[in-house]
């Protein structure tokens, strides 16, 4: 099992930058393949990135391609989310998450595959 807490977030301006960090207890941190969500209000949670186990592999949502960047260190248990020019439909809760289901990334972008998250942090992103 493992347990999530996350930091970061808070109110930016468009075209600004926030990062997002998740750290995890446990000694088993690089068994999972992580991932960060977000939901508007109103909306479907929806995946936004993913890492590997090791890192070595990423997943974007095409909203956030090319703007944001997720990473982990398996060393210090932990994965961020570094989000530039952001856009106020960026506005959401970010959630990280943990998925044992697979560690190809590319199959973890739909909220059932993962098993645990963390406890969300609001971003509001003003125009």
């Amino acid at each position: 099992q493992v347990q999530l807490v996350q930091s970061g977030g808070g109110l930016v301006q468009a075209g600004g930058s926030l990062r997002l960090s998740c750290a995890a207890s446990g000694r088993t941190f690089s068994s999972y393949s992580m991932g960060w969500f977000r939901q508007a209000p109103g909306k479907e949670r929806e995946i936004v990135a993913g890492v590997s186990r090791s890192g070595d592999s990423t997943y974007y949502a095409d909203s956030v391609k090319a703007r944001f960047t997720i990473s982990r260190d398996n060393a210090k248990n932990t994965v961020d989310l570094q989000m530039n020019s952001l856009k106020p439909e960026d506005t959401a809760v970010y959630y990280c998450a943990a998925s044992l289901y697979s560690n190809f990334i590319n199959l973890l972008t739909t909220r059932e595959k993962y098993n645990y998250w963390g406890q969300g942090t609001q971003v509001t992103v003003s125009s």
